[in-house]
């Protein structure tokens, strides 16, 4: 049998052990074809590794998931992604695209606005912190005009910052409505500070997925303003369209390809590459998955070999998984041969 081909180089905090297909929990029994749509996009800027077998991956699309198999087993690796130590054992994470109710003016309950960058972002680092920004009127006055829309929940709109991008249904002046979509488009550049963590520090819950802290926040309204000064970090938005094609998926990620719910992942780029198909394993209190996924997007909190975030789509229930999200990972990538 001849050797693996040489896992790919810029690796440098992953180890990649060649497996055999045999190793993959659940590999016969995926449905494949539901993974093909988020390669496809993956296709539309592939990795120089995977851009020779693209055009199967189009031809493949309308194929059986037994085809599809067949073709994974002849043209692609498995390697078992392991820390240095040696250990194969990480931590997957959910994100999701929140859906909020929105309007063009502040008013009528809608007192929360969502801000375009403002014109000194790139000149002063780091920008004011969240606090600053809510609290000084000079900071105030720099950001006039620079509204997107106004939200009504301030802890909804700590969601859409964490999360990176949403879904609005924008009430125009005109009273018609529109679906948009925010994307990120910039931070103050100050460290994100779990709001989470600082709950538990202060002792105020046992559970801070966010559900509990959902539940907090509606025992405590008083304290909420607190808690959310207590992360100094903050985004900033572009508005984007969101027309039929695009309501299928999610926003662009890292790779710069839209994300397909529950087949993207984010990763951390020195473990494994953009646009690598990755076979992911984990078993928990939230959901049970063996599945193939595709790597096509990043995050600040997304470190390490074996470690991912899942992308679970949009709106509340997709929230709820992702909120509560937080269970043991295995990782296998998927290397052309």
């Amino acid at each position: 049998m001849p050797a693996p081909p040489a896992p790919p180089s810029g690796v440098a905090k992953s180890r990649w052990v060649p497996a055999a297909w045999s190793e993959l929990p659940g590999f016969e029994d995926d449905a494949l074809h539901e993974a093909w749509n988020a390669w496809l996009r993956s296709c539309e800027r592939p990795p120089p590794a995977f851009a020779p077998l693209c055009g199967d991956v189009r031809r493949l699309s309308i194929a059986s998931d037994a085809e599809q198999r067949a073709w994974m087993v002849e043209r692609l690796q498995p390697y078992r992604i392991e820390a240095q130590d040696g250990s194969g054992e990480g931590l997957l994470t959910g994100y999701f695209e929140p859906y909020l109710e929105a309007s063009r003016q502040p008013g009528a309950g809608f007192n929360v606005p969502l801000y375009r960058p403002p014109a000194d972002l790139g000149v002063r680092k780091p920008w004011y912190t969240r606090q600053q920004i809510d609290t000084l009127p000079e900071v105030q006055a720099q950001l006039a005009g620079r509204a997107i829309a106004w939200v009504r929940d301030p802890v909804q709109a700590l969601v859409l910052h964490i999360q990176g991008s949403g879904r609005l249904r924008v009430r125009e002046a005109d009273g018609s409505t529109r679906m948009v979509r925010l994307a990120y488009a910039g931070t103050n550049d100050h460290p994100y500070k779990s709001v989470g963590r600082w709950l538990l520090d202060q002792g105020l819950v046992r559970d801070a997925t966010w559900p509990g802290i959902s539940a907090w926040t509606q025992a405590n309204p008083h304290r909420v303003q607190e808690m959310l000064w207590a992360n100094p970090r903050y985004v900033f938005f572009r508005e984007e369209p969101l027309d039929a094609l695009d309501a299928g998926f999610g926003p662009r990620g890292a790779q710069g390809v839209p994300l397909t719910p529950g087949r993207s992942i984010a990763v951390d780029r020195a473990s494994i590459p953009y646009g690598t198909p990755v076979w992911l394993a984990s078993s928990g209190p939230t959901v049970q998955l063996s599945r193939l996924v595709l790597a096509q997007d990043t995050g600040s909190a997304i470190v390490g070999a074996v470690r991912a975030d899942y992308f679970t789509g949009w709106g509340e229930q997709a929230g709820e998984i992702a909120g509560r999200l937080k269970q043991g990972l295995r990782l296998w990538a998927l290397w052309p041969k």
